[in-house]
């Protein structure tokens, strides 16, 4: 039993020891238990003297949960939420209540992991697959992904397909000039190192003459305007080029999709189906495919299969496909979606349906129409007369006067030299648009306008297929209904409220409930990112104290909050030391060292800012084969641009030799790229900055508590040392005139800044103290695992004093010569004892790779080991002849309720062995949907979205 808090406790400390699993009396046992004499003497035989950062953080101490929303109160309180009609990719949105409490304000979504083990994800699932059903059918195209970070990375992601994909040979590629502009400058970003030039232009005019492998055109125009874009879309065909479209999903409920145009790729954002602007995201952005390219779609797919009895079941698909396989040779080092968001907007398609899209879509343009009557009675006619919810319009010199009436009804307009443009939304109101003709400076009543105004979209780009025809579109008309769907949903997951989710290398820590709870407000949920920045003075002031928590926590200098993933964070860093190189007139330095144990980004990641990649050796204790490291460094000395590494390592280890490897790195010229994804054994005990790094990209969705929402939302920020400062990414929103080093790399300047709250928050309620206390909490629960497990599943790395990081390789390797089990066998098993798998055969195959973190508790973590060496006492139940394997409780696992009720049993053992294994409770049992699901039959029978069927009707009555 938890020791009681003492009347003395400060009430600082509650959160923190609320954070941290353990309790001091257990963390005297658990010490115990791993052989150390103090909590001190543990972190001295865990790190590296060498390392050990000198003075302690000083960040002040942590706030009371109380203390630190009312903070949160008053840095909104600085933001001002005006109604932005700005446009260029994001729009007001109104997410259904519904939706709001049950997904998005739900741990049992938000807590949950990639669904890599499908058997308990099939929840989320079935909503990424309806996801991809709905993009598939609104743009026409035969296959969608499960989302990507946003619009203008998509649009990066969707170059780099057709360079590979498309018959012409060229190297450049068109943009269209009415692109949003943040696409524009990400497609530059992500072109430059990779040699590829960009044409822009007008796609009606200018791609004739173009020598191109392919074009992106937006539809409708940033502008607004709304073209035929089927003559270029055929223009590009007979070059042997690809077509992309940048689509609006709501626009395209109303106007033919991309699809019947003839295009080859649809790229764009869901964000205006529920998802809050947040001053630039988490959003999930899509693209669709025609079926030739759909095995070099880049992301994720979810796919239908069949499980053990051919029912069935979700899984991720074609993974092969995936920069883990490629490494080098990738040109996307895409290992994550927007799931928690895919999730709201698939949520959202359900909860309105078809007739309720094209209903929503109906009334923006109808509103657009009548504000366009209105401006063109006052004199000012839109650029384009045809258009869907978005005009711009010549003002000429009355642009100012009409910025201040505007600002005086708090309203914004995207800003040109010349020109206005309004872009109307689902939360445009006639008020709204009586406010605007105000500003232009004209009051008319909204009711009179509307009754003469014309319908705008062209007749023959009018759609006239049927889009959402699957009964899940039609079957939750009501609140009741939808509410039991998303419940439904959930409860076939296995997520953070459930269970211990013991994954190695990703950090399945708790994110507390008030961490999460500014999320929601609108101050800091309906901020358009483009808005003046006085708006956004309380996001600012977040922003400036969180880079300098983080510069505090790491030793660097600067940090840029832009990546939102990380692998955008790994990127990014890699940008730096490229432009870093080639500002000091040292281009030619493209060579980049990796360990062979790194993550499939490193490689992917090098690859795509033109590096190449030299793989170094490992040692047999997992270490950084350091000889082999200086023979290659000391060979590529003349061309040598980095070395990336992971620290601690992939392999759960403190290297000893860290601050030799970077010293080796810089007398050869090179930078060092730390990796920071296992930065939570490090907080507070060490800083990169000071042994030797000089770049490092930090999870905040593992370290600093952004949850993981079933494989996304995450954020990537990069520190850097101060030479690297002026080389990280610029924005063209943010630039004030003068040209940034090195391009942006996510389509809003400071990433998803809305979960930016989450980590700034968590950092605020631990305080310095509370921050170095959940480190070495979570390097003793990874000691402590090892200690328990290590006689029945061997700890395959150490250091030279016995001791693993934060996380540590467990190796059941050896039992498959004994018994023929599997690492999936005990994977699946596990399920049966009601936990998520720890993370499979990665960095080494065969293997189980498992970390606590601190936010898992002494009974928790004893239930997990109990658990598995319970399955280990069933291996040797194979390994002594009772069973065969094949017969076995491991091979049939998982077990679901149709094997208990099979009135056919006839295994090898008795249902309650199989079904209810030693010490889990009948009443508290996580049953998963669905057996072991079948992944080469998914493999070769691919199904991403869900069949067409005739007629619903009957199902929307």
């Amino acid at each position: 039993m938890n020791a009681p808090f003492k009347p003395t406790d400060e009430p600082a400390a509650t959160f923190v020891r609320r954070h941290i699993g353990p309790s001091p009396r257990d963390i005297t046992a658990m010490l115990e238990t791993v052989g150390a004499k103090s909590m001190d003497a543990l972190m001295a035989e865990t790190l590296p003297a060498s390392i050990r950062q000198k003075a302690p953080l000083a960040l002040g101490p942590g706030l009371s949960e109380t203390e630190a929303l009312a903070h949160m109160k008053e840095l909104a309180a600085q933001n001002q939420v005006f109604t932005s009609l700005i446009g260029q990719g994001y729009s007001g949105t109104i997410l259904p209540t519904v939706i709001q409490r049950n997904v998005l304000e739900n741990p049992a979504w938000y807590t949950a992991y990639t669904p890599y083990q499908p058997e308990i994800s099939q929840g989320r699932l079935e909503a990424l697959f309806n996801f991809q059903t709905m993009i598939c059918d609104l743009t026409g195209l035969d296959v969608a992904n499960a989302s990507l970070l946003d619009e203008a990375t998509a649009a990066a992601e969707a170059m780099a397909l057709a360079e590979r994909a498309a018959q012409a040979k060229s190297k450049a590629f068109f943009v269209d000039a009415e692109v949003h502009p943040q696409t524009l400058a990400v497609l530059r970003t992500r072109a430059e190192p990779l040699g590829w030039t960009l044409v822009v232009g007008d796609p009606l005019e200018d791609l004739d003459k173009a020598d191109v492998f392919g074009a992106i055109l937006q539809y409708p125009a940033s502008s607004g305007s709304l073209r035929d874009l089927k003559p270029a879309i055929a223009m590009l065909h007979g070059k042997g080029a690809l077509a992309i479209l940048a689509a609006d999903l709501l626009a395209l409920t109303l106007i033919a999709s991309p699809g019947e145009l003839g295009a080859d790729i649809a790229i764009g954002s869901a964000q205006r189906f529920g998802v809050p602007m947040g001053y630039g995201g988490p959003h999930a952005a899509y693209m669709a495919a025609r079926d030739a390219l759909k095995r070099s779609l880049p992301g994720r797919i979810v796919g239908l299969s069949v499980d053990s009895r051919g029912q069935p079941a979700y899984r991720l698909a074609l993974q092969t496909r995936e920069q883990h396989i490629r490494r080098e040779k990738a040109t996307s080092n895409i290992c994550t979606a927007q799931v928690l968001l895919a999730v709201i907007a698939s949520m959202y398609a359900v909860y309105h349906g078809p007739e309720g899209l094209s209903y929503i879509a109906r009334a923006v343009h109808r509103r657009t129409s009548a504000l366009v009557a209105g401006l063109r009675k006052l004199g000012f006619a839109p650029m384009s007369d045809a258009f869907f919810d978005t005009v711009t319009v010549d003002v000429g010199d009355k642009r100012d006067a009409i910025v201040a009436r505007a600002a005086a009804e708090k309203i914004n307009f995207g800003l040109g030299a010349r020109t206005l443009r309004i872009a109307l939304d689902e939360t445009t109101t006639p008020a709204t648009v009586e406010a605007v003709w105000r500003a232009f400076g004209g009051k008319f009543s909204y009711a009179e306008i509307e009754a003469g105004a014309r319908e705008a979209l062209p007749v023959d780009l009018k759609r006239t297929t049927r889009f959402l025809t699957h009964p899940v579109f039609h079957a939750h008309r009501s609140e009741t209904e939808m509410l039991r769907y998303m419940r439904k949903l959930s409860d076939r997951d296995l997520a953070l409220d459930r269970a211990m989710i013991p994954l190695g290398s990703c950090t399945m820590k708790l994110n507390a409930t008030t961490e999460m709870m500014p999320l929601t407000w609108e101050e800091f949920g309906n901020l358009h990112p483009f808005a003046p920045r006085a708006q956004a003075k309380g996001y600012h002031a977040l922003f400036a104290r969180l880079e300098k928590w983080l510069c505090d926590i790491t030793g660097y200098d600067a940090v840029s909050l832009q990546p939102n993933s990380g692998a955008q964070g790994e990127y990014a860093g890699l940008l730096a030391i490229r432009g870093y190189h080639t500002a000091r007139g040292e281009g030619h330095r493209k060579v980049c060292l990796i360990p062979s144990s790194a993550h499939g980004t490193n490689p992917a990641s090098a690859s795509m800012v033109g590096m190449e990649v030299v793989v170094v050796a490992c040692d047999k204790g997992g270490n950084v084969d350091v000889a082999d490291l200086r023979a290659k460094a000391e060979q590529h000395a003349n061309d040598l641009a980095a070395v990336m590494i992971t620290y601690p390592s992939t392999h759960g280890v403190f290297e000893e030799e860290i601050s030799e490897i970077c010293a080796i790195v810089h007398r050869h010229g090179g930078q060092v790229y730390l990796d920071g994804a296992n930065l939570n054994a490090q907080v507070g005990l060490a800083r990169p900055g000071d042994y030797g790094a000089d770049v490092s990209h930090l999870n905040l969705h593992k370290t600093f508590c952004i949850p993981h929402g079933g494989g996304g939302p995450g954020m990537g920020p990069i520190g850097v040392k101060a030479h690297l400062a002026p080389y990280l990414p610029g924005h063209p929103s943010t630039d004030d005139g003068t040209a940034h080093a090195v391009g942006p790399v996510s389509a809003a300047p400071f990433g998803s800044a809305s979960i930016l709250t989450i980590s700034y928050i968590y950092i605020l309620m631990m305080g310095s103290e509370g921050l170095k206390r959940a480190t070495e909490a979570a390097i003793l629960n990874a000691n402590y695992v090892a200690a328990r497990l290590d006689a029945h599943f061997p700890v395959l790395y150490r250091n030279a004093r016995g001791r693993v990081a934060h996380e540590c390789i467990v190796d059941p390797r050896p039992l498959k010569q004994t018994s023929g089990v599997t690492v999936d066998d005990i994977a699946k098993r596990l399920i049966d004892y009601g936990f998520h798998a720890p993370t499979m055969s990665f960095p080494v195959p065969g293997t189980l790779m498992i970390e606590p973190t601190e936010s898992e508790s002494k009974a928790e973590l004893d239930r997990f080991c109990d658990a598995m060496i319970a399955i280990r006492r069933e291996v040797a139940d194979v390994e002594s002849g009772r069973f065969t394997i094949e017969a076995s409780p491991l091979r049939h696992a998982p077990h679901t309720v149709h094997d208990i009720a099979d009135d056919g049993w006839n295994r090898a053992y008795g249902r309650a062995e199989g079904c209810f294994p030693d010490g889990v409770s009948r009443s508290d049992k996580y049953w998963c949907p669905v057996g072991r699901v079948d992944n080469v039959y998914g493999d070769r029978n691919l199904v991403c979205s869900c069949p067409p069927v005739a007629d619903y009707a009957q199902a929307a009555e």
